[in-house]
């Protein structure tokens, strides 16, 4: 039993022992930094090393038979070996499973699809592989907010070669698309408010099998977030003359990486996108102008419905259900904005008359409550003034009662 004990610890010592990373952090520079960078790295903590990837043999100290090519030593690895390599392991579902069980093995495949994969297969060594975006020897899981690839990093790390004029020169791509994204609502969602489901370039291109959403399938990307639109959007007169005209549906309003906050100035005066297309005297021009007048009339009237419950709330009164009744107006609100991708005025018109409604009631709830505060008011005022008579009368009748004893003893006045 003993000598079974001695001969296990003596495996568990043999797979701990590593003789790249010993030699490689007593060196200096370029040759320590991927020893030192490998203490972070996911791959050394579920118990692989140099070797898994460059080969070699790592228990032995002997640094010609620990690089020997006869024990698969391969030492530097090519840039267009690399997604390959990465999908021995990762494309081995019994192999991933025992340590991801929920990680998907389909990476390598997707990539192969990419605009990346097709590039890098065709011979152009520049295109991104798998260490451009996930790093070499310091690999994190996504959630690492040191990862590359955490939400919250991603936009940067594809920026590092699509906004470089130099690199995207032979592709004749565009640089500005993080620029852009960074004004965007979708970056304010991300960076600002720490939504980290927010959309970044991975949810719109894809991560592993990146490509551009073609021009006809811009609307089908974005809905699957904003499904609700797409469905107004597919019934809109919009949807045939876009496709006609080849073009994407929501970037034609919206842009695609610059997305900026909607808001009714999209639809009439000095900053509408609909006179793009529809002249102010036209019928779409006047369709778009009277949605934007029904939306600003219920906005209008649910602020100044705001303003007098806020009146209200500070003087003290109990408003708490014109308050939830105003959360109701808000999201009619919300709805007619919504309803303005179907085109049609009578879409906006049903939830703005309800959210009018709403404001109606509201406000008379704020206006009686202010009314009843001056009555209060009123009340309390009379209260004092009758305290004070009171007080007054009750001061004067004790002073009366405290000269009658000196009148009866000393009746003559002298």
């Amino acid at each position: 039993m003993r000598k079974l004990l001695l001969l296990a610890l003596a495996g568990a010592a043999a797979w701990a022992a590593d003789s790249c990373v010993d030699c490689h952090s007593k060196l200096e520079g370029a040759q320590q930094a991927p020893a030192t960078a490998f203490t972070a790295d996911i791959h050394r903590r579920a118990g692989f090393s140099c070797a898994d990837c460059h080969g070699g043999d790592r228990s032995t100290s002997d640094m010609d038979a620990s690089m020997s090519k006869a024990r698969g030593f391969r030492g530097k690895i090519a840039r267009k070996d690399v997604p390959q390599l990465c999908a021995r392991c990762h494309s081995d579902a019994n192999l991933i499973h025992k340590h991801k069980p929920q990680q998907r093995v389909d990476q390598y495949a997707q990539y192969q699809t990419s605009v990346h994969g097709k590039k890098l297969a065709a011979g152009d060594t520049a295109a991104a592989n798998c260490v451009d975006c996930h790093s070499v020897h310091d690999i994190r899981e996504v959630k690492n907010a040191l990862s590359p690839v955490h939400p919250l990093r991603l936009p940067e790390t594809c920026a590092r070669c699509h906004a470089d004029a130099a690199k995207m020169a032979k592709y004749k791509l565009d640089t500005h698309q993080f620029e852009q994204y960074r004004k965007s609502v979708h970056w304010e969602a991300l960076a600002k408010r720490g939504d980290l489901s927010a959309p970044s370039c991975a949810s719109c291109h894809g991560n592993h099998g990146a490509a551009p959403p073609q021009v006809s399938s811009v609307a089908a990307v974005c809905g699957t977030c904003h499904v609700l639109f797409e469905d107004l959007y597919k019934k809109s007169p919009h949807q045939p003359v876009f496709a006609a005209m080849g073009a994407g549906g929501c970037v034609v309003c919206h842009e695609n990486h610059g997305i900026v906050k909607p808001s009714t100035e999209m639809l009439a005066g000095a900053r509408s996108v609909c006179v793009q297309c529809h002249d102010a005297a036209s019928a779409g021009g006047a369709t778009a102008a009277k949605m934007a007048e029904q939306i600003g009339k219920l906005s209008a009237a649910l602020d100044k419905s705001d303003g007098i419950l806020r009146r209200a709330r500070e003087s003290g009164m109990e408003i708490s259900e014109a308050q939830l009744k105003q959360i109701e107006g808000r999201e009619n609100l919300i709805k007619s904005r919504v309803a303005v991708h179907a085109f049609q005025v009578a879409a906006v018109e049903k939830p703005v008359n309800d959210g009018m409604v709403i404001a109606g009631e509201t406000w008379k709830a704020g206006e009686n409550a202010l009314k009843e505060r001056d009555w209060r008011r009123v009340g309390l005022a009379a209260a004092l003034v009758t305290i004070l008579v009171t007080m007054t009368g009750l001061g004067l009748a004790i002073r009366s009662i405290e000269r009658r004893p000196e009148a009866v003893d000393n009746p003559t006045g002298r």
